[in-house]
Formats: structure tokens, sequence, C-alpha cells
């Protein structure tokens, strides 16, 4: 049996987006018919848990059927943040080696700063997937500018973490074993166009320096937050499943989907729904 792909949705950074990336990302290989396992490592807000037990509950409340990913239970999450280094590594161990039993992908989401967990978790990736909204506040934990000219000075804290990671993983696994990472710019709002052009200059940059590549993130949508309670996504929606009103936006939504899946490699041809040509 092969081993699964590891996908790890990281960014030292609260606010970026993560969990939100992480939830589309699962949906979306859910549909592709992949077998997805997930762990949350965000121990205090479970978002990613949270979105999948609405989801358990809103099939079962609409007698409906969506595929569902396996959860390897890590118990009570606020005590395993309080717990020692030994207690989390055993459980994560646990987790992740049950999670390979029963899935093509697992998909991990990391929390907005450095811990314990999130840095075994990134040692482990195959694809390493970094949301950041379009701004300077977020690229300064990817790189430095400098303050007069807004040139790049050198990586910062989180790129030298994953540097970190693809160490590991090179010394533990062999000089040919890589993790793929890639940086996508989430929640675009109407930015003005100047400073837009500059960070995108300087993600240009520093991509070649550090060495990740740069893919389509999802805009700030109210659909992608609407959708939250039930446990649903875009790519849930369809005749049967439908819980708002269906409108064009949400087909863009989708095509968004779609294209983030395509630049991570993944199959995103099975985003669709009859629903797109009725809007």
């Amino acid at each position: 049996m092969a081993e699964p792909t590891v996908i790890v949705v990281g960014n030292e950074k609260g606010g970026a987006g993560k969990s939100t990336l992480a939830i589309h990302i699962a949906t979306g290989l859910l549909h592709a018919g992949k077998r997805v396992a997930i762990i949350d490592l965000d121990l205090r807000q479970r978002s990613l848990a949270k979105f999948f037990a609405n989801r358990a509950a809103w099939t079962a409340g609409n007698g409906c059927f969506l595929p569902m990913p396996f959860e390897a239970d890590l118990g009570d999450g606020k005590a395993l943040a309080k717990a020692d280094e030994a207690e989390q590594t055993q459980r994560f161990e646990a987790a992740f080696a049950a999670s390979k039993e029963q899935a093509d992908v697992i998909l991990i989401d990391t929390p907005g700063g450095d811990t314990l967990l999130s840095r075994t978790a990134h040692g482990l990736a195959d694809q390493i997937v970094t949301p950041m909204n379009d701004s300077f506040v977020d690229f300064d934990l990817l790189g430095t500018v400098d303050p007069v000219t807004l040139e790049l000075l050198k990586p910062s804290i989180y790129s030298e973490s994953v540097w970190e990671a693809r160490k590991h993983r090179a010394i533990t696994q062999g000089r040919t074993a890589t993790i793929d990472w890639i940086v996508v710019t989430n929640r675009l709002a109407v930015a003005e166009a100047r400073n837009r052009r500059r960070l995108e200059e300087r993600m240009e940059k520093l991509a070649r320096r550090v060495g990740f590549r740069m893919g389509p993130g999802l805009r700030d949508r109210v659909i992608y937050r609407e959708l939250f309670p039930f446990g649903l996504t875009v790519a849930d929606l369809s005749n049967e499943v439908r819980p708002v009103a269906v409108s064009l936006a949400h087909v863009a939504a989708r095509q968004e989907l779609r294209n983030l899946m395509q630049a991570l490699g993944l199959d995103g041809g099975a985003i669709n729904s009859p629903l797109d040509a009725a809007a």
C-alpha cells in the first residue's frame, strides 16, 4: 500500500485563513474520491474539527450523505496543549499512525504560532500550503524588507522554519525527499494597486530565494463563512444540498476552489454542480 500524501497548512501568524483553506482542500479531496484523514493541531480553537462535527450533524439532521474524513482522536485539545512534550509527541504520533492506515491524504491544520506539534508536522510534510493576506503585515513572517526602500533583505522566521523542516526531511528520508512549498494569497480584497504590485515583486524575489511557488487562494467571500455552521463548502452544493440560495458569486467561488486544487497538483475536476448552470 502506498504511503499517504501529507499536506500541512501552515503559517505562524493567526488570521491568515489556514483553517478556511484546510476545510476547502479537505472537501475538495473528498469529492475527488480520496480517502482523507484530518489532524487539527490548533488545539485551542479546533476550527477544522468543529467544521466536520457540524457537517456530521447537518447531514444527519437533513437525511443526506456527504463524504467525511477520518479523524484520529487526539483527546481534549486544551488539556493536550498544557501537557508535557513527551505526551504531546506520543498522542500526535499515535494519531498520525492511525491516519496512515485509513487515508490516501493526511491533511494537518496547524496553529498560528510556533509549537512542538506544528514543527513535527512540518517535518513530515510532502506539501506545505501557506496562506497569507495581501499585505506587508503577513509578508513580514516570510521575509524582511528594508523600511526605507522596501527591498527584500532576508528570509524571516517562518521561512526559516520551513528550511529546517526541509533539512530534517532530507536527513531522515534521504536527499531526494523534498517538500513542495506553495504560498497562496488568501482573502484577496480590493487593494491599492501600487501596494499589491510592490508586494508581488517582493514575493517573486523571495520565492526564488527560499524555494516556494506561488498559487491562487480564496477571496474574502461571504459564502465561505455562511456555509461554515452547516459544515459545508461550495464543493458540496447541489440540488440536494442547498441550505442557502445559489448565485453567480457561488459559481465563481467554486471556480476559485478548482483553481486552488489544480495549483496544488490535486484533482479539482470533481468540484462541479448542476447548480453552476442554473445560477
